[in-house]
């Protein structure tokens, strides 16, 4: 009889033992779902370069916070998706570097969706439409994109505006002088280093309202054509952009988007 229970003892804790195991199994592969895939990334803290130079889609306030469209922009993304982020200023050039080798997730700074950068990086849909303009002197007998030969034109580095300047004078020419920043290349033309400058019209309207005593104007020209922004990530990252753009959309349709931008975008 004593047999008996010690052998039924020994089979009860067996057997409870497996039920253990198992359903630790069970809690691995449910942890394993989890942390997989989109929630996986949606509980993580996305890192987003910006250069806060660029009023008025980034800039630094009075308190050293990074503010302005961009950042709204994010701010209504990432509400909508549930998901948490930094945003990072780092300098132009450097967004792309700290992107392309895994830095930072993604970028933020008004980035005009083209051609060449499709190629390393990969962009959501538009939320943005802007174009190049010209900032002279008032006095200035420049009057469109063709009087800019011969002239010293002044340009943020590797921005499309800097493209938009070779396009005009050649891909090398040495009268194409390029700054880290807009604000920078437009103080050229004040300084008279450059005899124009030329960047995105949204950017130098708003320089020219936080400087009315620049004495500078704007020349628009239909030789520069409709360019359309995007938030960009490393290539093949299909996981973080579908995110953005599901986002991106929800803010379309609520009407969040055009409230931030000013803009009706399709």
């Amino acid at each position: 009889m004593v047999k008996r229970n010690h052998v039924f003892l020994l089979m009860l804790l067996m057997a409870f033992a497996f039920v253990l195991a198992a359903c630790g199994a069970g809690d691995e592969k449910s942890s394993g779902n989890s942390d997989s895939g989109e929630s996986g990334l949606k509980d993580k803290k996305i890192l987003v370069g910006t250069e806060a130079t660029f009023a008025p889609f980034e800039y630094m306030d009075d308190k050293g916070n990074i503010v302005g469209i961009d950042k709204d922009i994010i701010d209504a993304i990432f509400n909508e998706l549930g998901m948490d982020y930094e945003m990072r200023h780092v300098g132009w050039e450097a967004v792309f570097q700290q992107v392309q080798n895994g830095e930072l997730d993604m970028g933020a700074s008004g980035i005009t969706i083209t051609k060449e950068r499709k190629e390393t990086f990969d962009f959501t849909e538009p939320y943005f439409e802007a174009t190049q303009v010209i900032v002279v002197t008032e006095d200035s007998p420049i009057e469109s994109a063709k009087d800019l030969e011969g002239k010293k034109v002044s340009v943020q580095i590797n921005s499309t505006g800097h493209q938009a300047a070779k396009k005009l004078l050649g891909e090398t020419n040495p009268n194409i002088l390029a700054y880290e920043n807009l604000p920078l290349a437009i103080q050229e033309v004040i300084n008279g280093t450059a005899q124009a400058a030329i960047g995105d019209n949204a950017v130098v309207y708003e320089y020219l309202k936080n400087n009315p005593n620049a004495k500078l104007k704007v020349i628009e020209d239909d030789a520069f054509e409709k360019e359309y922004y995007g938030l960009m990530v490393k290539k093949g990252n299909k996981e973080l952009l579908d995110l953005l753009n599901e986002g991106l959309q929800k803010i379309k349709e609520n009407g969040k988007l055009a409230e931030i931008t000013g803009q009706e975008l399709e």
